[in-house]
C-alpha cells in the first residue's frame, strides 16, 4: 500500500473519531490519535493535512455534498461514507496537485475497504457529479 493511500485511510479514521465526538478542531485529539496510529512522518503529514483541511472546510463541503445527493440527509448517511465524501471533496476542491480521478478512485477504494457493500457505488456517483460540476477538466 502506498503512503498516500495509508494516509487517506488514517485520515478517515481520525475524521470518523472527530465526527463521533462532535469535535470540530482535531488539535486536542492529535497526540492520542497519533500515539494509537503510528505512521511515518510523510504519511502523518499528508493525513494531518487532509484532516485539518476537511474540518476547516467542512461547512462548505457539507453544503456541496448535500446539494449533490438527492434524497439523502447528510446526518443520516453512514458515518464512514460521509467522512470519505468530506475528505474526497476537500481533495477535489482544495488540493489542485491531486488529479480529480485519483481523488475519486482513492475514495472508492477506501469505501470498498471501510464502507458497506453499496458505499463505493454511492460515493462514486456523488463524487463524479461534484467533479463534473465544480472541477471541470
Amino acid at each position: 500500500m502506498g503512503k498516500r493511500r495509508k494516509a487517506r485511510e488514517v485520515a478517515l479514521q481520525f475524521l470518523y473519531q472527530l465526527d463521533q465526538t462532535g469535535a470540530g478542531d482535531p488539535t486536542p485529539f492529535e497526540h492520542d490519535f497519533w500515539k494509537r496510529h503510528p505512521v511515518d512522518d510523510d504519511t502523518r503529514a499528508f493525513a494531518a493535512s487532509l484532516v485539518r483541511g476537511s474540518k476547516a472546510q467542512q461547512a462548505k463541503i457539507d453544503v456541496i455534498i448535500a446539494e449533490s445527493t438527492e434524497h439523502w440527509d447528510l446526518e443520516r448517511m453512514a458515518v464512514v461514507d460521509r467522512n470519505i465524501l468530506r475528505m474526497a471533496v476537500y481533495e477535489l476542491l482544495y488540493e489542485p496537485d491531486v488529479p480529480g480521478k485519483v481523488a475519486i478512485n482513492e475514495a472508492i477504494e477506501i469505501a470498498k475497504k471501510f464502507g458497506t457493500a453499496e458505499s463505493s457505488r454511492f460515493i462514486n456517483g456523488v463524487l463524479d457529479r461534484i467533479h463534473r460540476e465544480l472541477r471541470p477538466a
